[in-house]
């Protein structure tokens, strides 16, 4: 299993994904890391705990507000012209990256506890 080096918050991490996700794992820590930096900017320091947990609300909401845009445009409800199958992919294949963001971002905290 591939491993790929990460920085988040001036911290360097070593993460493991499935063979070929290393660039989207590499894209996905830049965007955790500009959120954090966000933070960092606007509150300071504030421990490396109670980043994480404020930059996955702040991406929580992000995602909040990308799936009201979603439904506002009919693309995620079933009675719209789109066929129910296309509609249960697409809703698929959100979660299930959701998921590998939620698991990545638990065992970066995992590491982050341990340091």
């Amino acid at each position: 299993m591939p491993e790929v080096d990460v920085t988040i918050n001036g911290r360097n991490y070593r993460v493991a994904c499935e063979a070929g996700e290393e660039e989207r794992l590499s894209e996905l820590a830049a965007y955790i890391d500009d959120r954090v930096e966000t933070l960092v900017s606007t509150l300071g320091q504030i421990g490396d705990n109670r980043l994480l947990v404020m930059t996955g609300l702040m991406i929580a909401d992000e995602l909040a507000e990308a799936y009201a845009a979603l439904s506002e445009a009919g693309l995620a409800a079933p009675e719209q012209d789109e066929p129910k199958a296309a509609i249960e992919t697409a809703r698929k294949s959100v979660a299930a990256r959701i998921e590998d963001a939620a698991v990545r971002i638990e065992g970066i905290a995992e590491e982050v506890a341990r340091s």
